[in-house]
């Protein structure tokens, strides 16, 4: 890995390598690697292994997610190939990717280098706002874009890729119309390419309150209100989830008709129409995949039963 980094920078050596975190379930690791004689000090690699046995935090050790998972890898490798120099939304510029043996590297610019460098784990509304904003621009960029090499649908949790959870599902009403939800989400006539993963924990900051994002795994079609209440019930507990609402559609539709060179207003209609539906899509998964997790709360029960009545009305 090391003559496939200096062969793409162009460096002279490498100075030394950080783990930042090794890749969930043990398929690999991310590095920043510290070069000489590279126009930056340093680059983030992304390497992927097969790891030599499957250990899911959650114990979800299933085939059908092994193969999810090697699917998102080629996804991603799509994504910086064909599509990331496309995105008005801040993303790592890819310097090289490629397949080594059996193993896949990413070299990518280092955000935290270029001053994307803060994490956060609570946030105030001017910084969640400016995620809403970066989401917006990322959609408002593939707008009517073919997701061809990515996922058809994006997201991790789009139901086609998760038959398990599903059949673990103990909520019967929910189970019942998961399909509906679903296919609710999946018809509708504006589509865009989605992040698939928009939680807090994959953007990163600026001291000047600029965002950028990573890991485009999960990136492919959809809706852009799936990212939309995904990234919001990520960052904010059920009261302020509830009480924001109308502010998060407001903020996320005035940045995202900014971006088009007209005004969509039927795109608008739709997409507010549909984000409880993809709130229960995703409470759909969640209830399934950890029946205890602090994100299954009043406010996505409410919701999903609204849901779940108006689709059967």
């Amino acid at each position: 890995m090391h003559a496939f980094i200096l062969n793409h920078t162009k460096a002279n050596t490498i100075l030394r390598t950080h783990l930042i975190q090794n890749l969930w379930s043990g398929y690999g690791e991310i590095l920043r690697v510290w070069l000489e004689g590279y126009e930056m000090e340093s680059i983030v690699v992304k390497h992927v292994k097969l790891p030599s046995e499957s250990n899911h935090p959650r114990g979800w050790n299933t085939d059908i997610g092994h193969q999810r998972k090697l699917k998102s890898y080629e996804v991603e490798t799509a994504w910086y190939r064909n599509f990331a120099k496309d995105s008005k939304a801040r993303v790592p510029n890819c310097i090289a990717v490629d397949r080594v043996g059996e193993e896949t590297v990413i070299l990518m610019e280092d955000l935290d280098a270029s001053g994307f460098n803060l994490r956060k784990t609570e946030v105030t509304w001017t910084e969640v706002e400016a995620c809403i904003a970066w989401l917006a621009r990322f959609h408002a960029s593939f707008l009517g874009q073919n997701p061809a090499g990515l996922w058809p649908v994006g997201t991790y949790w789009h139901l086609d890729t998760r038959p398990n959870e599903l059949e673990a599902l103990d909520d019967a009403e929910l189970k019942h119309a998961a399909a509906a939800i679903d296919a609710k989400l999946n018809d509708c006539k504006y589509k865009t390419l989605v992040h698939g993963d928009a939680k807090l924990a994959n953007f990163c900051f600026s001291s000047t309150g600029e965002v950028a994002a990573v890991d485009f795994q999960y990136v492919g079609g959809g809706c852009g209100m799936k990212d939309l209440a995904y990234f919001i019930g990520s960052c904010f507990y059920e009261e302020d989830c509830e009480r924001l609402e109308s502010k998060i559609l407001e903020t996320y539709f005035s940045y995202f008709q900014a971006e088009l060179e007209s005004p969509n207003p039927a795109l608008e209609q739709e997409w507010r129409d549909l984000y409880h539906v993809a709130w229960a899509d995703f409470h759909r998964f969640i209830k399934g995949w950890s029946p205890g997790h602090w994100k299954i709360n009043s406010y996505s029960e409410r919701i999903a039963k609204e849901v779940i009545q108006q689709l059967k009305a």
